[in-house]
């Protein structure tokens, strides 16, 4: 894996929305993955940058089957209609040929659940953990390398198990066990056998201490 030695510059207030500086960095256009241009203003061939990601093709039913809501004691239907709100996770998982999913609740559809997962490129993968790394909120319990972070009463989870980038979001999530049930349900669909990141909450510019070896008695 890339040393993280190399994203120790960025900016932790620059990190509320890591995708938006991380897809848009590997794709080469502006933070919103488009270039800006004046009204009337001819665009370029560069005006929208173009997907970096895998297209998904699991849908939201076989990423997040009715039984993974049972936990939560209430049910749950997919929005078809639904959109991601612009300049979230979800939204630039969208742009990057992701699915993405949102659950209404049945008997109040103010309480949703969206999920999210992209097919990205090994470096995207690489810059999107040292962001949220640097971020905080690293939650070993994920099994792959996971994090967890509350803003607004809306908690949200991001795991990776490679090469998808998973994220979800929801007012139900208040705390990181609240979120790995939906966690664990798409990990598991999209990589059954996926076992822990070796290191995965260890610091990134931490460097082994090599094992002494004994000298022979001359």
């Amino acid at each position: 894996m890339t040393s993280r030695r190399s994203v120790r510059a960025i900016s932790v207030a620059a990190l509320a929305v890591p995708a938006a500086l991380v897809l848009a960095a590997c794709s080469g256009g502006d933070a919103d993955g488009t270039a800006t241009r004046s009204a009337g203003a001819t665009p370029s061939a560069s005006a929208t940058a173009a997907p970096i990601g895998k297209r998904v093709t699991q849908t939201c039913a076989e990423l997040l089957p009715d039984t993974a809501f049972a936990v939560y004691g209430q049910q749950f239907e997919l929005d078809a209609s639904a959109e991601p709100a612009k300049g979230s996770a979800a939204a630039r998982i969208a742009q990057q040929r992701g699915r993405v999913c949102v659950f209404d609740e049945v008997a109040d559809s103010s309480v949703t659940i969206t999920v999210a997962v992209a097919d990205l490129p090994e470096k995207s993968l690489t810059n999107l953990k040292d962001a949220l790394y640097e971020r905080g909120g690293s939650v070993p319990t994920y099994t792959v390398e996971g994090y967890f972070s509350l803003t607004d009463d809306v908690g949200r989870a991001d795991a990776f198990a490679d090469p998808y980038w998973i994220t979800t979001s929801s007012t139900l999530f208040t705390e990181p066990g609240s979120a790995q049930p939906v966690v664990d349900a798409v990990r598991q669909v999209l990589a059954p056998n996926a076992s822990a990141t070796p290191g995965a909450s260890v610091s990134p510019s931490a460097t082994p201490t090599p094992t002494p070896t004994a000298t022979p008695a001359g």
